[in-house]
């Protein structure tokens, strides 16, 4: 792919921006200043688009001039036909690039190859975890969530959010979002846990918050959740 090529694509994205969407968008990642306001099901799309074709030259170019943009070529990662080795050299390569939560999170969930190559994809997530990177941390968190919350990997999971002590906000905010989904999908052996665990008061706290605010939790469940607020 040409630099014309790249331009035109990204030329293609900037056309696609919407301002009412950007100062909506804005407020949800508001430490991003690079934002043009575009939704991300007309990201999704491109990105589909783009792995069909010529995704090698696509993913060779690495600017970083547009939030959106970088979000684009994380979705390309996800949606690419290619071995799992091949995948994994993108997602080393991108990752550092990850300055955001929205960027973060959609590059998570749309790495579906994770379904098929759980045990490989797990030595990966192991390397993340060892970062002292606020989104490294971040994305290795999340992609536990989207792929990992299942018995067999609850022990591991627990032991995780035990070892995590990193003052970094969206550290703190995904590892509570994870123990809410395992509440909310193991509430048994996720209780066990609330009850002696590791955690930072905040990170507890959030991580009941976020059980609390789901409908799926009945009214009385929540009252007696509150009483363990530290």
């Amino acid at each position: 792919m040409t630099k014309q090529e790249y331009k035109e694509i990204i030329d293609n994205l900037k056309s696609m921006a919407d301002e009412k969407y950007r100062e909506f968008h804005q407020k949800l990642v508001p430490n991003v200043d690079n934002l043009l306001g575009i939704q991300v099901p007309k990201i999704k799309a491109l990105a589909k688009e783009i792995a069909k074709g010529d995704y090698k030259g696509f993913l060779r170019y690495n600017s970083t001039d547009y939030y959106e943009e970088v979000m684009l070529r994380g979705l390309v990662i996800g949606d690419v036909k290619a071995d799992i080795e091949e995948v994994i050299g993108y997602i080393e390569g991108f990752v550092p690039q990850i300055n955001n939560w929205g960027v973060c999170d959609s590059f998570c969930a749309n790495l579906k190859i994770t379904l098929k190559n759980k045990d490989r994809m797990l030595e990966v997530i192991n390397h993340y975890l060892k970062s002292d990177r606020e989104f490294e941390l971040r994305f290795a968190i999340v992609m536990l969530l989207d792929f990992y919350i299942e018995k067999e990997y609850l022990s591991y999971l627990f032991n995780v959010f035990n070892s995590i002590h990193h003052d970094g906000y969206y550290v703190k905010m995904a590892v509570a979002w994870a123990i809410s989904i395992c509440y909310i999908k193991y509430k048994d052996e996720t209780m066990k846990f609330m009850l002696d665990n590791d955690l930072d008061d905040f990170t507890y706290n959030k991580a009941i918050q976020k059980i609390i605010e789901s409908t799926r939790i009945p009214k009385e469940e929540k009252l007696e959740l509150k009483k363990l607020k530290r």
